[in-house]
């Protein structure tokens, strides 16, 4: 069965996607582009461009018997599961994925009032920030209707629940609103629970109050069709379809209502319409894969012509542009001689023809003013007269689009100003305005900074203790997008002295020389690594600040009883951070300069000191440079040879923590710390961190050579094991 299904999902891709699919590409200045590879009996002439609708359909018939004999195999070992017909449907949707019909609808998301779900396009009810920091209405999570957040396009995983903030905010704002977006919710419950006729009445009040909105139609036409009264639900959805073009939704429930009614067929092209408005639409997505399971089961008998029909004329958008192409005096689209043109077709040429066809200006006039759809408002009357008639309705006059008002702009929610309060917008930990806002899947919002702090801590949520666990792996702390944007539109002079005091915080632990952070560890070296491993909180908390801040830099201290660090010291430049699930992280980081503590102090728990850094004292005279140069030059080949001889096992111990000993330094006085070679013969050999640390604190460099070469004497006269 795998092994059918394999083969199934190759000949689908192979012949339907590049035999098919790729068939068909708009050129300028013409009608297709047809592939050379037609069937046996077919004749091709590139200048006879009427004659290629009837070869489309002939090269679909032949790749459709091949594909379907396919099919008979996969089904005659058993059932095959709607969900592995994934492969059929993307075939299907690719030869139209490139016509430009998904335009309204990501306009219209573009476009969007801030406080309407890029989901729905309806109000911003119980609103949800998803893991991308993008916030919907609970109503769209709750239907799954996607799988991919609509405004950025990334994966949806967990559901969170409602964001406390923006909740309290919206239902200060816009009272009623949110009471409709109650009833809504109420009208979808009683649905669910097939109270269809307490369901209606509650519909109705909301259609009385505002016999505009959109969404309280939908939800009437949903109740209709839980009652079986599919004409009156179909007038319902021909509303929303014409009022709210390029909402999937209305499409999809269009669909399925046709489905009810068992015109399958029908239903299955308005469904892969929905999806081309929409690829990610999921519960369309489900019914087309259920649909043809069955179409191509064993038991249907018709499914060749039902799969033909799905392929060849799904889009009302298809038959409108051939439409405007017969309008513009081309040649006319050729029936085919099996019957395959679809009635929507005919009846669009029937209307073009009663209108006084081509011995008739005025309805020439009317539609040559929207040549090859270039007028936007005239090429989508177009397609909604034909998706009207496709439903068998009268086209209704458009009283007004949900999204849209007269001047074809998106009309946006007037916030009551003298209801916007800083304190609304608050941070529960600092008690200040929000900085950088982000929400958790709890639904609590902090600033960015004070919930990682808290997160240094345990990893729950600061107010309900709900598991942060996977929200900590995570570490994306997406900005709360639709929270930011507010509180930069109506409270701009208090975002203003929040950036301020933020930007003088950060310059202060920006100082490399006052308050500099100080990690209580071990003795660190000049150009020589250190890695370290952070997990306690506080020194979590001071190495995403010397991230944050830029400097990428902190001091390194050996512990001291009495003072709690000693008086000498290393700084260190990190090189990278890997954080790990937990909040631990591993710092590769390497030394920098030495330096001397001139005072101590604290900081949100972790060390600060005010320093200076400490520099070797150059020789200048002639004779005593060359001394010291020949001094060098002994040092480093005698721990060469220390090097040379030790264990291979400790060889490899150096060199995987420390690497490989520096090269010789032409010019030894070149650097405020001297050459590289002495600190990394420090950090390697076997001596006391009091002896090192008294070798860091030297500003003579033959002193710190001397001291060296008596280490190495006395290693070297040590007997091997």
């Amino acid at each position: 069965m795998a092994f059918r299904n394999a083969a199934l999902t190759a000949i689908l891709r192979q012949k339907s996607l590049h035999g098919f699919c790729s068939m068909t590409a708009p050129v300028p200045n013409a009608g297709f582009f047809i592939a050379p590879v037609l069937a046996p009996d077919s004749e091709w002439d590139g200048g006879d461009a009427h004659h290629h609708p009837t070869l489309i359909l002939q090269r679909v018939d032949a790749l459709l018997k091949e594909t379907l004999d396919v099919f008979s195999m996969a089904f005659s070992d058993g059932s095959v599961r709607p969900e592995r017909l994934a492969a059929l449907v993307d075939c299907i949707l690719r030869n139209f994925s490139k016509k430009p019909v998904e335009a309204p609808a990501q306009e219209a998301v573009t476009d969007l009032d801030p406080f309407s779900c890029p989901g729905c396009r309806d109000f911003l009810g119980e609103p949800v920030t998803v893991a991308c920091g993008h916030s919907f209405c609970k109503r769209c999570l709750d239907q799954e209707l996607f799988s991919k957040c609509k405004a950025c396009g990334q994966k949806l995983s967990e559901e969170p629940k409602p964001n406390v903030i923006l909740n309290g905010v919206l239902r200060k704002w816009f009272p009623e609103d949110m009471e409709r977006y109650r009833c809504v919710r109420e009208v979808e419950d009683l649905t669910r629970r097939k109270r269809f006729r307490g369901a209606l009445t509650l519909v109705n009040k909301l259609l009385k109050s505002d016999p505009s909105d959109v969404v309280a139609l939908a939800c009437r036409a949903e109740v209709y069709e839980g009652l079986k009264q599919y004409p009156l639900a179909l007038e319902d959805v021909a509303v929303v379809v014409l009022r709210s073009a390029g909402w999937t939704q209305g499409y999809f429930q269009k669909a399925r209502i046709l489905q009810e009614m068992g015109q399958v067929d029908d239903s299955l092209q308005v469904f892969l319409h929905c999806l081309l408005l929409d690829a990610d639409f999921m519960p369309a997505r489900r019914k087309v894969a259920e649909i043809l399971c069955d179409r191509l089961s064993p038991s249907c008998c018709d499914m060749e012509a039902s799969l033909h029909q799905a392929t060849v004329s799904v889009l009302p958008y298809t038959r409108a542009k051939a439409l405007v192409r017969t309008a513009h005096g081309e040649a006319a689209v050729e029936q085919h001689a099996e019957g395959t043109e679809q009635p929507a077709l005919k009846r669009a040429q029937s209307m073009w023809a009663g209108s006084g066809g081509p011995g008739a200006p005025d309805g020439l006039k009317r539609v040559r003013s929207a040549p090859q759809l270039g007028d936007q408002d005239k090429g989508t009357q177009l397609k909604r007269k034909l998706l009207a008639s496709d439903s068998g309705h009268t086209p209704i006059p458009q009283e007004g689009n949900m999204h849209q008002n007269k001047e074809g702009s998106v009309p946006h929610r007037a916030v009551p100003v003298h209801l916007v309060e800083a304190s609304d917008f608050e941070c529960s930990l600092c008690m200040r305005l929000f900085y950088r806002p982000v929400s958790t899947p709890c639904g609590h919002t902090f600033c960015r900074s004070c919930l990682e702090r808290c997160l240094d801590h345990t990893p729950q949520c600061p107010l309900c203790k709900h598991s942060l666990k996977q929200y900590l792996a995570s570490r994306k702390y997406p900005l709360t997008q639709l929270l930011d944007d507010v509180i930069q539109k109506y409270l701009p002079v208090e975002k203003l002295d929040r950036q301020k005091l933020h930007a003088e915080e950060t310059q202060e632990l920006s100082d490399l020389t006052r308050s500099v952070p100080v990690f209580v560890c071990t003795v660190a070296y000049p150009t020589v690594p250190c890695p370290l491993h952070v997990f306690e909180p506080r020194y979590r908390l001071m190495v995403r600040r010397c991230m944050e801040t830029g400097t990428r830099q902190f001091a390194m201290c050996l512990n001291d009883a009495q003072k709690g660090y000693v008086d000498y010291g290393c700084m260190l430049h990190i090189r990278s951070v890997h954080f790990l699930p937990d909040g631990r992280s591993v710092v590769d980081a390497v030394g920098r300069s030495r330096f001397r503590v001139l005072s101590r102090s604290m900081r949100d728990g972790y060390c600060i000191a005010d320093i200076k850094y400490l520099e070797d004292v150059k020789v200048q005279n002639g004779p005593e440079l060359s001394e010291l140069q020949v001094l060098h030059d002994q040092v480093y080949e005698q721990a060469q040879a220390w090097f040379q001889n030790l264990n291979n096992h400790f060889q490899r111990q150096i060199l995987q923590h420390f690497g490989p000993m520096p090269e010789r330094e032409p010019n030894i006085q070149a650097t405020a710390d001297g050459p590289a070679c002495c600190w990394w013969l420090l950090a390697v050999l076997p001596v006391d961190p009091r002896y090192q640390l008294s070798m860091l604190s030297l500003l003579s460099l033959r002193e710190r050579l001397l001291k060296i070469q008596h280490i190495l004497t006395y290693l070297q006269s040590m007997p091997g094991d």
